[in-house]
């Protein structure tokens, strides 16, 4: 497991890194759902992280490794990246954390409070254009012009380390797992998780979750190379986009480390929000409630299985929520 730059090693070393960082999060039954599936049902709460969602983890991973590897003057001139979610928030928090400046790049289009949001965390939001492609125009550009460094959102074996060390967690939690189950859009997630799981214990199946459609990943891999979907409005939107033309780590990480697939509709990513809200009491976003929603639209045979579900992030409004319900008619 060279070739992708995700091993055993990299893992336990980002797990250094991420040491009072981010939070080791807690893995709990659910008695509800372990009963209506007749098997062990736990959830991994990644919500809990300071941001709310596990990009934290790769984030910081990445930008603690820099400054390891270059010193912090390498640095200087920040970082930068373009997102209006999970990742841009994360970037900015770990870059606060490090002392380090950080720019994120939004096109006009996004909403003032999801300015205000990664404004509040410390970074710089520079304003470009009027489309995501145009914020990345500006990330290459920054990079080019003023020597900042790029910190994507999971095309990179640091970032992937990062997410993977919840696959380290959940082998130290549940070292008899036979199943997890994790939402896949760029494969950071799903790769390192599966990368850690697969050196510790080959024998538990990696479940990758993707959109009905705009499933970038899932079609880059029975294409044998990237493949360029058109993105769909969804409930589970962290989920969305590509996975870049010149993909150099997850999609062989991916290849490698997932055993099985399935898609889900915009019904059953509403009906496992508002099931998790309801009987869980966890919030969570549309791509965080996927492996639920996998569970009950493809009725996966796991009884008597210990499984672990990945709630990714609670990055939800109330007015999604309020969508998601009236979706699954409650």
């Amino acid at each position: 497991m060279h070739h992708h730059g995700v091993t055993l090693a990299h893992l336990y070393q980002a797990r250094r890194r991420l040491a009072g960082e981010t939070v080791r999060t807690p893995l709990v039954r659910s008695a509800a759902l372990s009963a209506r599936f007749d098997a062990e049902i736990l959830l991994k709460l990644e919500t809990l992280q300071p941001t709310g969602a596990f990009k934290l983890r790769g984030a910081t991973n990445m930008i603690a490794a820099l400054i390891e590897r270059h010193g912090r003057e390498a640095l200087a001139v920040g970082v930068v990246t373009a997102s209006t979610g999970n990742h841009g928030r994360a970037v900015a928090h770990a870059a606060a954390r490090q002392g380090v400046p950080a720019a994120i790049c939004l096109s006009h289009l996004v909403p003032p409070d999801k300015v205000a949001a990664i404004e509040a965390l410390g970074a710089e939001v520079r304003r470009v254009g009027a489309s995501q492609d145009e914020a990345f125009e500006e990330v290459d550009r920054q990079v080019r012009e003023r020597g900042m460094t790029l910190i994507p959102p999971f095309d990179d074996p640091l970032v992937a380390a990062g997410q993977g060390t919840i696959g380290l967690e959940l082998m130290e939690d549940a070292p008899d797992l036979d199943r997890v189950i994790v939402g896949l859009s760029g494969g950071g997630l799903l790769g390192g998780i599966g990368a850690a799981v697969k050196a510790i214990r080959p024998a538990c199946r990696v479940t990758g979750v993707s959109l009905s459609r705009g499933a970038a990943m899932w079609e880059s891999l029975q294409a044998g190379r990237p493949v360029a979907v058109e993105e769909v409005e969804s409930l589970g939107d962290s989920l969305g986009g590509g996975i870049g033309a010149d993909n150099r780590c997850t999609l062989a990480l991916v290849r490698e480390v997932m055993d099985d697939h399935c898609q889900v509709s915009e019904r059953a990513i509403a009906e496992a929000m508002v099931t998790l809200l309801e009987h869980e009491k966890v919030l969570v976003e549309g791509a965080a409630a996927v492996g639920l929603a996998a569970l009950s639209e493809h009725g996966l045979d796991v009884r008597g299985q210990r499984v672990a579900l990945i709630l990714s992030g609670n990055a939800v409004s109330l007015a999604t929520l309020d969508r998601a319900r009236a979706l699954a008619g409650r």
